[in-house]
Parts: structure tokens; sequence; C-alpha cells
């Protein structure tokens, strides 16, 4: 299998401020997005996890921290480390098609999405 990379952007957005990384791996592999809260307590608050492609409208692909609405594939995973005060996305078995803006949010509602 050839070598080809993906790159995934990855906007946080907590408390007004945000802070724009990247992460890159090949098709197959499996790549982790972490999101810091620099302020207020992680472990209080709810965290999403949204997708965009270039051109199209953003979709959500975790609520609550590590819930999967439907449809969405579940290589995808989100997870909460509370002594790092973090939120992480991973997403496993890399595809063409994950090459995408990922935006992290946090706020102290749940999302209301079931």
């Amino acid at each position: 299998m050839a070598w080809t990379p993906l790159l995934l952007s990855l906007l946080t957005l907590c408390q007004g401020a945000s802070l724009r990384t990247s992460v890159s791996g090949s098709l197959g592999q499996s790549v982790t997005i972490s999101c810091t809260r620099s302020s207020g307590n992680m472990d209080s608050s709810y965290v999403q996890w949204y997708q965009q492609h270039q051109g199209q409208t953003t979709r959500l692909i975790i609520y609550d921290w590590s819930s999967r609405p439907s449809g969405i594939p579940e290589r995808f995973s989100g997870s909460k480390d509370t002594s790092a005060n973090s939120a992480s996305l991973t997403i496993s078995g890399l595809q063409a098609e994950d090459e995408a803006d990922c935006y992290c949010q946090s706020s102290y509602y749940k999302s209301g999405y079931y």
C-alpha cells in the first residue's frame, strides 16, 4: 500500500478562545486529536466534536464526550482525560474521506442530541 498522508485540522472552541493545530496519518492508521480546555473544569462540562469537509456543512460526529449520532461509523470515538483537562477524538482505520477540519466544542450543558 502506498503511503498517502491525510491531514486533519482541529479548531478548538473553548471559552471564546481558538487554537488551530493539525495532525496527519496514513490510510489505515489511527490518529488522535486532543482538545484542552484553557480555563474551567473539563470534567464538569460536555464535549462535542464536529467534522467539516471543504465546501460542505459541519456535521456532528461525537456528542457528550463519546456518543455517536446515527450514521457515524464506530471508527470515530471520543474520550476524556480529566487529569489533563482535555478531550480526545480518535479516528481509526483512516480513509481518504477523513481529510477534513474537526472542531471541538466544550459547554456546561448537555447537547440535547439523542
